[in-house]
């Protein structure tokens, strides 16, 4: 999979500059934009972070990244585990990189920065990344109030020498305050809302996005995979929510995910639709911007070069299964209105 670098930039274009020319800090905003492919190394005790069990627990670490433009940035900051199902499950926990420090001037503005990695450092780990990878891009072209993700090949260096070092894709998560100021909003910490106390529309838009990757690990009322912000321009409007972490959805097909219980399916792959009654007109209005974006989301996939083929195709099949779907007025209205959730 590794020699796909070799034909990354025929995907993706490296136009932008993320670096301020006067400063040299790099722009968060610019960065997330781009979509050339980062190559990062990341130098830290490997070890203590697999071990380490609290929240919240950060380790110095040593971070050199090659932009786009060929310059290179090696600061030192800050990584903590994250997560919890994965922390304990996977070979190396997902990760927190916290940029802002002293110690780290130019990638400041970056904030603090979710990186996903592989659960193992087996091939078919990587596949399962870069499946999430191309979730969230799906969702960025149905809706720009969405989190952005960046693309990395990262060298993981162990600053004790205790572990082997090894390279594997990853991605960075756009910081939520990041997305909401360019989407003219903010956010707010820990904030709880009923589901259907938030935007009407949005939350809509929500719900059938999850039907279709065929993802049921997500809630409003205890913001669990969800965020909420807020317009600027009107205090008084409800919340819009916008949707993180895929890995457990029908569209990527974790070995390790496990149906809910509640839900009462039987694998992940099965699609329950979790969203609240709407009208017909509604969730038909909400279907025609995904009819409109058909073509864009299966030409993302078909020409994403770091997938096998095998694994295209079993996106591009359960994608299609969506699409025939919901040309289906009949089904539209069984699975979307008849049977929406009322509690």
């Amino acid at each position: 999979m590794k020699k796909a670098i070799r034909i990354f930039s025929v995907f993706l274009l490296a136009t932008s500059i993320v670096s301020n020319a006067q400063t040299g800090t790099v722009d968060s905003i610019k960065f997330f934009t781009d979509e050339a492919l980062i190559s990062m190394t990341l130098t830290t005790d490997i070890r203590q972070l697999q071990t380490e069990k609290k929240q919240d627990v950060f380790q110095p670490a040593t971070v050199s990244m090659k932009l786009p433009d060929s310059s290179v940035i090696e600061e030192s900051i800050l990584v903590g585990a994250r997560g919890k199902f994965r922390r304990s499950y996977c070979r190396i926990p997902p990760m927190m990189l916290n940029f802002r420090n002293t110690t780290s001037p130019r990638l400041n503005p970056l904030g603090k920065l979710k990186l996903v990695i592989g659960c193992g450092i087996k091939e078919e780990d990587e596949e399962l990344l870069l499946k999430e990878f191309l979730v969230y891009k799906i969702y960025n072209i149905l809706e720009d109030r969405s989190f952005r993700v960046r693309l990395l090949n990262v060298n993981y260096n162990d600053s004790r020498g205790k572990v082997k070092p090894f390279s594997q894709y990853a991605f960075l998560i756009e910081d939520d305050g990041d997305m909401a100021r360019r989407n003219g909003c903010r956010k707010k910490a820990d904030a709880k809302f009923l589901t259907e106390a938030t935007n009407r529309d949005m939350m809509t838009m929500v719900a059938l996005f999850q039907y279709m990757i065929g993802n049921t690990d997500w809630a409003v009322p205890n913001n669990h995979n969800i965020k909420l912000i807020y317009e600027r321009s009107n205090e008084a409007a409800p919340p819009i929510v916008v949707p993180y972490d895929f890995d457990y959805c029908g569209l990527v097909n974790a070995g390790y995910a496990i149906p809910n219980e509640i839900i009462g399916t039987e694998k992940v792959t099965e699609r329950v639709y979790r969203g609240f009654p709407r009208t017909l007109e509604e969730i038909q209005i909400t279907l025609d911007i995904f009819r409109s974006k058909k073509d864009s989301i299966l030409s993302l996939v078909n020409n994403f070069p770091l997938l096998g083929n095998r694994a295209k195709r079993e996106m591009i099949n359960y994608l299609e299964e969506f699409f025939r779907m919901i040309n289906n007025k009949g089904e539209v209205k069984s699975v979307f209105v008849d049977n929406a959730r009322t509690s």
